[in-house]
């Protein structure tokens, strides 16, 4: 349990602040009556409690069998992780990202402590439906019972920012409609402000970070996933590029109903991610096939990640389909951006050049120029983030790959730790380190196998090799079908 306060600290780091949100009734200011030292202190007796009844665990276990102890262990895990939920899923906001991010990384968690933390992935506690239709009434002018024909006052789903609910138009169309909490926003930046607390961890940890480098990054992404109808421009930008592909949907925008706090789209039903845990593998390949060419392929195809990959945003339909949601925390990359990833795969994994690499990183600004570490230290660290696509051969991402990128990322130990304690994280890296925690982890629990490097090649424009899988092949026949554009062919 000590690992998983260290994680959550550092996923805290990660996820970009602690939002405070007070579960209110009716009109209530959700979270406008707390500040952000009632919020920290939140977090501390939450710290205090756990605490407390680790030292009486303690106690207890020094006369206790081998057998009790054991099960005083679980006792003890068991209901801290239950106590972390509690308050993560109160607290909203980024804040409540770092629990949802913990349910799904390798953190070396027990599984009953990881199944816990599973339910802030889409069942945190929601607002009244009074005050979420309040909200839709400031944004939309009119109560949602008059706007739709039918609508659903308790929400389908509790999230970080916002709730969503099911509601059918008057002309038919059955939609999910997404009403941000009241006052998250206000709280959210409140935190940001104070990033001294938030980024001691990572000071500590890795001197070499420019840490407002990242606040400004994390910043401007919240900032930017608060508002809806910039979320409503990524989404449609997402679905125009994807429409009508055979395995990649993304739901259509319902303009007349959305607004900056309020995002309508239509409403996708299939199965959730930890249903497709218990498909059989090579159904499970295939949902990971379509999540590597869609999370990897839009980098380089649309110039756009999404960044926010944790597993209640996909919706499963078997046979390698899935439906994409929330489509807030987007980084857009210049061609500058672009550039830069490719020079890094062409010399790390299609070259192997370690010192063309070193150069690279240098003036990408990740490594200060004249380190004392060798090409080849630089090389060998490095080249563990590529390793799936390092070589033309199968790869299954397990368990133990999954806590070993973590490790890479966090552990300063060892032999490359006086390495990690130089590097920066540039601006346009902030967002992309979710690839590395996040999508890795569920291509873990999926047991993700398939020859990535083949994939990879398929989606990197500047290889743009022939398909390598029946669903390249099917891509291939679909975007000649349909006249689709160059950009679409790999994904």
């Amino acid at each position: 349990m000590k690992r998983l306060i260290r994680w959550l600290a550092i996923a805290g780091v990660i996820g970009g602040g602690a939002a405070w949100w007070q579960r209110q009734q009716a009109a209530d200011d959700i979270v406008g009556s707390m500040g952000s030292a009632g919020r920290n202190a939140t977090v501390a007796k939450m710290g205090a409690r756990t605490g407390g009844r680790w030292a009486v665990t303690q106690a207890r276990k020094t006369f206790a069998s081998a057998e009790r102890r054991e099960e005083l262990s679980a006792e003890f895990e068991m209901k801290t992780t239950e106590d972390v939920v509690a308050s993560l899923g109160n607290l909203k906001g980024a804040m409540m990202k770092v629990g949802q991010m913990a349910s799904y990384l390798d953190l070396g968690l027990p599984e009953n402590a990881r199944a816990t933390l599973a339910s802030l992935q889409s069942d945190a506690p929601p607002m009244s439906g009074e005050l979420a239709a309040s909200v839709i009434i400031d944004e939309l002018g009119a109560h949602p019972d008059e706007l739709f024909a039918e609508w659903d006052p308790a929400p389908i789903a509790s999230a970080s920012i916002g709730q969503v609910h099911r509601a059918l138009t008057h002309d038919g169309h059955a939609v999910a409609v997404k009403v941000q909490y009241p006052g998250v926003a206000e709280a959210i930046e409140s935190d940001l402000r104070t990033n001294d607390v938030l980024f001691s961890a990572l000071r500590v940890l890795f001197p070499g970070i420019d840490t407002s480098t990242i606040t400004e990054e994390l910043r401007e992404r919240l900032s930017e996933e608060l508002n809806y109808e910039l979320e409503a421009k990524n989404q449609r930008h997402f679905a125009a590029h994807f429409d009508g592909h055979p395995f990649i949907h993304v739901p259509h925008i319902f303009d007349e109903y959305s607004s900056r706090r309020v995002l309508t789209s239509e409403l996708v039903v299939g199965a959730n991610f930890t249903e497709v845990l218990e498909w059989s593998q090579e159904e499970r390949d295939l949902a990971s096939e379509t999540l590597f060419r869609f999370t990897f392929g839009s980098i380089y195809r649309l110039a756009a990640f999404n960044g926010d990959p944790h597993p209640g945003n996909y919706i499963f339909h078997g046979g390698g389909r899935i439906t994409f949601l929330d489509f807030g925390l987007v980084k857009h990359f210049s061609e500058a951006d672009t550039a830069l990833f490719e020079a890094l795969i062409t010399e790390m994994v299609i070259d192997q050049d370690f010192a063309s690499f070193r150069t690279t990183i240098e003036e990408a600004g990740l490594l200060p120029p004249g380190q004392r570490f060798s090409n080849e230290l630089i090389g060998d660290y490095f080249s563990f983030f590529y390793d799936f696509v390092q070589h033309d051969r199968v790869f299954t991402f397990d368990e133990d790959y999954s806590a070993a990128g973590v490790k890479a990322i966090f552990d300063t130990s060892g032999e490359h730790g006086e390495l990690k304690k130089v590097l920066d994280v540039p601006s346009s890296f902030v967002v992309l380190q979710r690839i590395n925690l996040g999508v890795i982890a569920l291509f873990a629990q999926l047991g993700a196998t398939g020859n990535w490097r083949k994939v990879a090649e398929e989606v990197w424009p500047f290889v743009d090799a022939e398909p390598s899988t029946e669903m390249g092949r099917t891509i291939e026949r679909w975007g000649r079908a349909s006249g689709a554009r160059a950009s679409y062919e790999g994904l």
